[in-house]
């Protein structure tokens, strides 16, 4: 570097038109260093010390991430976060924030924890046996359905007529529905008991008991029903101690229901997790959550185990508590870890709602269930076999055997019709239904719950937000008009083909507005109703123009948020203060950051005019083909399955219940194989690689491809289990050995390398790519040896974690970041942080 140029990192620009008495300090030899680490990181001459890193040098968020990585390297200067970055953005200002925090000389480094002790060794034989009990389990439980399904198929179809059929629907129904009901609540007691602080060495045969109860519990029709009493019922049969009047309207089931305490008068809202366990470090510990009286938890949050809430205590959205954090009575708290703010969470007045209320709302969900839901599911073969002989032709065993061409034709024009029939009539039913529905519930009006406007509301709620259909049109242009057609205010909206992406949740799709001009990434939660333990009220929710929002926002009725606002993945959006407004926000609570940096605008050339138009249409063609894909492999799996089971059905006579229980039993693995060869063809040509495009690139159109054909639900069924390494290495992840994913979800398996030992959390994330407006980036990311994903933590692109690195819960690791071997980090967006706590007790 010239002389000149070390001159002006030392001292700043000069100012001409400034005496020389006001001249900018020498710099110092912190600011110096820092300045020549950036330098070479964003691969420029010089670094003035007071030019703003991302307005006058123009860097971006992964050039300020690897500069951080390099600043940690060095041992004599303070480690830098990217929160740094942003509220500090000069190298003098960002050297004076950090000598002012900067720890004492003989203090330890918070950033480093030691080595975690090895967890007692097990070896492949334990491992193995695990895999080998849970798949018992699965063969054990697919055995007994088929030995009750057949049992009842008989009873109903010895019925004279279409009432006696009925009635012995009814009858058969609600006596599975009990049982089924009542199954997990007796194997928790018979297995575990009363559920205590412990730690549980995973691939154990205490951990296959607690995997078994786990599994059990969370796949229990039971969870149909959250968001009424009957759920709160039913984890109180699990051993909860829940108070009256509490409502819980999240579907993530507490597994260690012991450990849980709600007061009287307490919402739970959408999204939250508490599982009172936790992944960690290779083993499931256990501990308590305690939630005081009147205590509000907001949507889409995380409550790791020891933690409380004090009475009238509120959680904000899109924050998280970590083990031993404590709310104290009356606080109100947001954040990632939570801290104190001032913000009201409980947004809606409390209305009449009691016991009997209660009671009567729960006996007509049963009531609706067991006479209209159960007989159609467990009815609706016989009566369509004995009430309907042109079906006869298609399932009835005796009219063609397997080895006849005949049998197959049938079945594939049976599904076709009713696969390809059934989209177009759900669509119907969506653009007019709702509409209907939401002239009964006026916005802004407090309705008690569990009533007539509350079953209103949830029919609305729960027949618009349709998975199928946001994954089919999701990605492309056509979501738009489905988005509009089911009541959502999109009339001054601009066209891109990516104005929405796969994943989008509202409250009342009639409340919902987006701006001209915004565009929205995969996860969008609208929570355009407030809650209380008694009330509801919808209120009108509307998203700025030109925004862009991305991963994983929950965004609430009173959003602070105006117009040309970037939302980054997973941020709290704002309730209170100021309106935001030309800016981009990024955090738990969120601080502000450059609305885009000059990388994000390398493309907008092709947002408008004749560009736009031309990759507009091209686009529109590329995801034609992939919805009718997607479409294709969705008919061709439920064919499939459908001539599995008619198979079992023409075996019946001669193999009797072994001929229903080895369909069951055979369904899972086609399922993976199934799907497993769909992915790889998807990707057989393209594989997912690094990439820096526009949306508008068609190599970006074959990304969306992969993301939208391939099936991921099958995996769930796999957390827990070894299957789940194998599944993964089937498509493409590569991953060590022993690794224990309880529910990590990786969007580009091929770009994601785990180590041995790893312990991935429920909810977490490992996401290679990510989209800001019309710029697609993606890169590959690294999960050294015996590292921990906390509950819900989310792995951006580009990142590398060292070996045995901690991530705790509901962080946010961003992109480009390097995190130090056993270092423990934690916050949105993730830092390092200090020893770790809530070190639960016990061990086995």
């Amino acid at each position: 570097m010239t002389g000149k140029s070390l001159e002006v990192l030392a001292t700043g620009p000069a100012d001409p038109a400034r005496p020389h008495d006001e001249a900018p300090a020498p710099a110092t030899g912190v600011q110096e260093t820092l300045a020549l680490l950036l330098a070479d990181v964003a691969q420029v001459d010089e670094v003035p010390l007071d030019s703003h890193f991302f307005d006058d040098l123009g860097a971006d968020s992964l050039v300020m991430a690897h500069f951080c990585a390099r600043v940690r390297k060095c041992p004599d200067l303070p480690s830098v976060s990217m929160r740094d970055v942003y509220r500090h953005p000069t190298v003098r200002g960002l050297a004076a924030a950090l000598a002012q925090s900067a720890p004492a000389p003989d203090a330890p480094a918070p950033a480093v924890r030691p080595p975690a002790p090895a967890a007692e060794p097990l070896g492949r034989p334990r491992y193995v046996l695990c895999g080998v009990l849970q798949a018992a389990s699965f063969v054990g439980y697919a055995c007994l359905v088929a030995f009750v399904s057949a049992a009842g198929y008989h009873w109903i179809a010895a019925g004279t007529h279409l009432l006696d059929a009925y009635l012995r629907s009814v009858i058969f129904g609600a006596m599975t529905l009990l049982v089924i009901c009542a199954l997990p609540v007796l194997v928790k007691w018979l297995l575990i008991g009363r559920w205590k602080p412990r730690r549980i060495s995973v691939w154990s045969l205490a951990y296959v008991r607690f995997w078994l109860v786990k599994t059990l519990v969370r796949s229990n029709p039971m969870v149909l029903f959250a968001g009424s009493p009957l759920f709160v019922l039913y984890l109180k049969a699990l051993g909860a101690r829940i108070g009256r009047g509490v409502t819980i309207l999240s579907r993530n089931v507490p597994v260690c229901t012991d450990l849980l305490a709600v007061g009287d008068g307490t919402v739970i809202r959408k999204d939250a997790l508490i599982s009172c366990y936790r992944a960690h470090d290779g083993a499931i510990e256990t501990g308590p959550v305690a939630l005081g009286r009147d205590v509000v938890v907001s949507e889409a949050t995380v409550l790791d185990i020891d933690t409380s809430m004090g009475d009238q205590a509120q959680l904000g959205h899109a924050s998280s508590l970590h083990a031993g954090q404590a709310v104290p009575d009356g606080g109100h708290w947001h954040g990632s870890p939570a801290q104190p703010g001032g913000a009201d969470f409980l947004a809606v007045e409390p209305a009449r709602c009691g016991a009997v209320r209660r009671a009567v709302h729960s006996v007509m969900l049963l009531l609706t269930a067991l006479l209209v839901y159960v007989p159609l599911a467990v009815g609706c073969l016989d009566v369509l076999l004995s009430r309907a002989p042109e079906l006869t032709t298609v399932l009835d065993p005796g009219s063609a055997a397997l080895g006849e061409w005949v049998f197959y034709a049938d079945l594939l024009a049976f599904t076709a019709v009713v696969f390809f029939g059934g989209v177009p009539l759900t669509l119907v039913m969506l653009a007019t239904v709702p509409r209907l529905l939401s002239l009964l519930v006026k916005p802004g009006r407090v309705y008690p719950l569990y009533g007539f406007h509350h079953a209103v509301h949830r029919a609305s709620f729960l027949l618009t937000n349709r998975r199928f259909m946001t994954r089919l049109l999701g990605d492309s242009s056509c979501i738009v008009h489905y988005l509009r057609g089911i009541g959502y205010d999109l009339s001054r909206l601009e066209q891109t083909g990516s104005n929405f992406g796969t994943v989008v949740k509202h409250e009342s799709p009639s409340a919902s507005a987006v701006g001209s001009g915004t565009m929205v990434a995969d996860g969008l939660s609208i929570m355009n109703a407030d809650y209380s333990s008694t009330s509801f009220r919808l209120a009108p929710t509307s998203i700025g123009a030109r925004n862009f929002l991305g991963n994983r926002i929950a965004y609430p009725s009173r959003g602070r948020t105006g117009d040309n606002c970037l939302l980054a993945t997973k941020v709290m959006v704002p309730v209170d203060g100021p309106l935001r407004e030309n800016t981009g926000l990024l955090g738990s609570p969120c601080f502000e950051i450059p609305r885009s940096v000059l990388r994000d605008s390398t493309f907008d050339g092709l947002k408008s005019g004749a560009e736009l138009h031309s990759g507009l249409r091209a686009k529109n063609r590329h995801n034609a083909v992939t919805m009718a894909l997607f479409l294709t492999t969705g008919w061709l799996y439920f064919f499939c399955v459908t001539v599995l089971y008619a198979g079992a059905a023409d075996l019946y006579a001669q193999w009797g219940m072994v001929a229903l229980a080895l369909a069951n039993v055979l369904l899972l693995p086609f399922s993976v194989l199934y799907y497993v060869l769909v992915e790889r063809a998807v990707s057989a040509v393209h594989r997912p690689e690094p990439l820096f495009c526009s949306i508008y690139d068609i190599r970006f159109w074959r990304r969306e491809r992969y993301w939208k054909v391939p099936s991921e639900t099958y995996l769930r069924i796999f957390n827990g289990t070894p299957f789940k390494n194998v599944v993964w290495r089937m498509l493409g992840v590569r991953i060590g050995s022993r690794v224990f994913d309880d529910g990590c979800s990786l969007t580009e398996r091929p770009m994601a390398a785990i180590g041995d030992g790893c312990t991935l959390a429920a909810g977490s994330v490992v996401q290679c790519h990510s989209q800001e407006d019309g710029t697609f980036k993606s890169d590959r990311s690294t999960i050294g040896s015996r590292c921990t994903l906390g509950v819900g933590a989310f792995v951006h692109y580009g990142v590398t974690v060292g070996d045995g690195a901690l991530l705790e819960a509901d962080s946010f690791l961003m992109k480009g970041e390097t995190v130090p071997a056993h270092a423990r980090w934690a916050g949105n967006p993730a830092r390092p942080a200090g020893p770790e706590q809530g070190a639960s007790g016990g061990g086995l």
